[in-house]
């Protein structure tokens, strides 16, 4: 079973908009029977938002690969292939590392903007925001705990090192938390005002209230 640092990305409830619709197979057919091309990117891309699906629904031990691998779209070989066993599948799932390695990819004095930037691409682009999926996780029992320990010790506490001064660790939570909300009611609320602004202009506007916390 995975630890805390292993884990932590379960999907919205079936209705909520944090994720994007499921594309097509990664294996599906063209028009002359042969395999469409897909790389290998996108095949786990696929695997990973299916497994997404039925860890916010069903306990992990209630999940398998064959239907993992059904809901994406491949053969189960292929995402023994590409993940090993089911564990390593879902501590995938559950973790927040290779996005939270993204969100703070920019030099502390442009972070703020930075990070709105990434909040509101994921969403216009990719139907989807890293961030929150803490937000409509299932968070009961030990499944709960993992992730909250994921989101705490991969975004916040690493945002947390980046700053220096005074109370870093509330500086941080304040920052994200900043981020949450900006993410709940572009991608979620879809507020009409904010979708209607120009990104980089909304940028601009929302990243110096990030940066307070980031570099007061």
């Amino acid at each position: 079973m995975p630890g805390p640092q292993a884990a932590a990305s379960a999907d919205a409830p079936p209705e909520a908009p944090a994720e994007a619709p499921p594309e097509a197979p990664p294996e599906a057919q063209t028009a002359s029977g042969s395999p469409a091309r897909r790389d290998a990117e996108a095949t786990k891309a696929a695997i990973l938002r299916a497994a997404r699906h039925f860890l916010a629904r069903q306990a992990r031990a209630d999940i398998t690969l064959k239907a993992v691998a059904e809901r994406a779209g491949v053969s189960p070989p292929l995402v023994l292939k590409y993940f090993g066993n089911k564990d390593t599948l879902l501590s995938q799932v559950m973790s927040f590392e290779a996005d939270a390695a993204d969100l703070l990819d920019a030099p502390l004095p442009g972070l703020g903007r930075h990070m709105v930037r990434q909040v509101l691409v994921s969403q216009t682009r990719q139907g989807a925001d890293p961030l929150l999926r803490i937000v409509f996780a299932p968070l009961h029992g030990e499944h709960g705990d993992i992730l909250r320990d994921n989101f705490r010790t991969q975004v916040t506490e690493r945002l947390a090192d980046r700053l220096s001064g005074p109370d870093t660790g509330l500086r941080a939570e304040l920052a994200v938390g900043t981020l949450l909300g900006l993410g709940v009611m572009f991608g979620i609320a879809r507020g009409e005002h904010l979708r209607a602004l120009d990104l980089d202009a909304l940028v601009e506007r929302y990243g110096p209230v990030v940066q307070g916390q980031l570099t007061p």
